[in-house]
């Protein structure tokens, strides 16, 4: 059981980060003048499309997320409702986040929500696909022991690697070097991929290696 959900989720890791690598490379290929620094806006968004299309149908595919009590038309389309409003509200939540953290309240505010669009479509997505909408779950996994599963576990990992990665690349941005990524937003953003791709990589590797200590609790 260990091992199939670990190679599960490798699989599904290695889809969303390739996702993440043609949504960078077709471009460059297919778009005159495509850069991440250049053309920074557009590569966040084709990114942030991207992995939003792979998790949702990889995990989808998987049946990871919590089956439905209910069947009825009504019933999903009110999951899918909910399932929006809470991406939505992530987006807004992360903006604030952000400017509370000293981004420009009105100049560049169209970068500083790309930024947050950007965040959710890596973490909160993962979790509205992992538990669905569901806040007192969100609760649950992100406090202490509350994972109940290898993707829980796995949910708590590459969140946390993807709001380290975009803190640390904030650092950057006051020094003077004048390099083209100091610009706003693209180290913090290119720090959340990083952070993000290096989750996706860590997860099923310390879950493999930690397995005999990793005890669940039963739903």
């Amino acid at each position: 059981m260990w091992h199939q959900e670990i190679r599960a989720m490798a699989s599904t890791h290695a889809i969303i980060a390739a996702s993440v690598f043609m949504a960078t490379v077709l471009p460059a290929v297919l778009v005159p003048g495509f850069s991440v620094y250049r053309t920074h806006l557009l590569w966040l968004y084709l990114v942030s499309g991207a992995v939003t299309a792979a998790s949702v149908a990889v995990f989808w595919l998987l049946g990871i997320t919590p089956p439905t009590k209910k069947h009825t038309l009504g019933y999903k389309l009110s999951r899918l409702f909910r399932s929006c409003l809470y991406f939505f509200l992530s987006c807004l939540f992360f903006h604030t986040v952000v400017v509370l953290y000293g981004a420009p309240l009105i100049e560049s505010a169209f970068e500083t929500f790309s930024l947050a669009v950007l965040l959710t479509s890596l973490t909160t997505l993962r979790c509205l696909c992992v538990l669905g909408p569901n806040v007192q779950a969100w609760i649950r996994v992100f406090s202490r022991h509350g994972a109940m599963s290898v993707w829980d576990t796995g949910l708590q990992i590459t969140v946390a690697c993807t709001v380290v990665g975009a803190w640390v690349g904030a650092f950057p941005i006051p020094l003077d070097w004048d390099r083209p990524w100091q610009a706003w937003p693209v180290s913090c953003s290119l720090g959340a991929m990083f952070g993000f791709l290096t989750g996706l990589v860590a997860a099923p590797a310390w879950i493999h290696y930690h397995r005999k200590q990793l005890t669940y609790k039963c739903k």
